[in-house]
């Protein structure tokens, strides 16, 4: 998943007590600085390899296991569902930790899931080592950009932050189908061996590189209960349950669906997924040109959900037609499922109080695991009761009801709700 970092974030942070110790630099960006944000921005890009890692390699894992795609998508429902009920709490529970030594424990517990991943002797160790990863995957998109922004002066700290974002697309582009190559070459397990062994060095380097800083404010359990009363809001996290599930219903199965219906090579399928990074790289730029106004916006929101849904309504036609299509329609799914994922971001910061911002951003994190673990249930769910090619339709069809959320309760509550900025 991108993770996108609104403008707030920018601003917040300079009042957090974990700032105190960056000095105001005018000029250039120190080689000091560029360390730690290039060693942040590599932990993003190394934990949104680790994530959806599965995806590339279902077919072997379940053949590996005696599994079907199914059973073996429960792997990626696991994760999901585990980062969506932790996000939250742990949080809350690491908030008044010092950003450095957690980062380090993060990245380290994450290193051992690796690991674990690669040494699991069979399909439940597995799922245990996915968890542990989980837990660590909770924790770093609570605290990284913050770290990255804390780890510069306050006029760097747009680019420290656009850092972070980078390294999410290029996982996509470069890390999850360097994985499934390495995995189709030596086997998924050398696939996770080689995570374990990239984040020792990623570790090492994170500890000369992040500076000394405190963390910010503690988290209070007592700020959730306003987050629900607020219409957009409440609308925003229900649409992102719904079109969140609608994604991954199609995409946690993707690698199943072209082979099956498509009839696709290994090597096209990698190709293939490689074109997601690149369509959310165009799709940054564009929330970047187009999000602005509230004309522009609501219209945005409204292209990008349907955009998604409509994509899911063309991969059977796209995969029977070869190549060319299926990377045409994985050009809309993936600039429209960036598009709405930064556009809702950039709304829950808009409307959420300032002092339940961070609350309110994590929830979302946690929502929109929920759906990624929703969507493969029930991808796994269609593709074993109608087969492989209904999976996509299935996705489609949630995706509709995420427009008609958006177009019945979202847009017309962010038309009578006063933004908080």
């Amino acid at each position: 998943m991108l993770k996108a970092i609104p403008e707030r974030a920018r601003l917040s942070c300079a009042e957090k007590k974990g700032c105190e110790g960056v000095a105001s630099n005018a000029g250039k960006i120190t080689a000091r600085e560029w360390a730690a944000i290039i060693s942040v921005a590599a932990a993003a890009f190394i934990f949104n390899t680790s994530e959806f890692m599965p995806i590339g390699l279902l077919v072997d894992i379940s053949a590996d296991f005696g599994v079907n795609e199914a059973t073996g998508g429960i792997l990626i429902t696991a994760y999901a569902w585990a980062v969506c009920l932790l996000s939250v709490p742990l949080m809350v529970a690491t908030s008044r930790f010092s950003f450095r030594p957690l980062l380090l424990a993060v990245v380290g517990v994450f290193g051992v899931g690796q690991l674990c991943s690669a040494l699991a002797p069979g399909y439940f160790p597995l799922m245990g080592a996915r968890l542990i990863v989980a837990c660590a995957h909770a924790i770093f998109w609570s605290i990284a950009p913050s770290i990255a922004a804390c780890a510069v002066s306050l006029e760097h700290r747009s680019i420290a932050l656009s850092a972070i974002v980078t390294g999410s697309s290029i996982a996509q582009i470069l890390g999850l189908p360097l994985g499934r190559v390495i995995g189709l070459a030596l086997g998924w397990r050398m696939t996770f061996a080689c995570i374990a062994a990239f984040t020792v060095a990623l570790l090492a380097v994170l500890f000369f590189a992040v500076p000394k800083m405190s963390a910010g404010e503690p988290f209070k359990v007592s700020q959730l209960p306003s987050l629900v009363k607020n219409p957009v809001l409440l609308s925003l996290f229900v649409g992102t349950a719904a079109i969140a599930t609608a994604y991954y219903t199609g995409y946690s199965y993707v690698e199943p669906y072209l082979q099956q219906i498509g009839g696709l090579s290994d090597e096209a399928i990698t190709t293939s997924l490689m074109m997601f990074g690149v369509a959310g790289v165009i799709g940054s730029f564009l929330f970047a040109r187009f999000y602005v106004g509230k004309r522009r916006r609501y219209w945005y929101i409204r292209a990008s959900l349907a955009g998604v849904a409509l994509a899911l309504a063309l991969m059977m036609p796209a995969a029977l037609g070869g190549m060319g299509s299926v990377l045409a329609v994985f050009v809309l799914w993936g600039i429209c499922g960036v598009s709405f994922n930064v556009a809702y971001q950039s709304e829950i910061l808009r409307f959420a109080p300032p002092h339940a911002a961070a609350v309110a951003t994590a929830i979302y994190s946690g929502i929109f695991n929920l759906g990624i673990g929703g969507g493969s249930a029930v991808g796994g769910a269609v593709s074993t009761a109608f087969g492989m090619g209904s999976v996509c339709f299935a996705g489609a069809l949630i995706g509709a009801a995420a427009v008609a959320i958006a177009c019945v309760f979202l847009i017309p509550a962010m038309r009578r709700t006063r933004p908080v900025e």
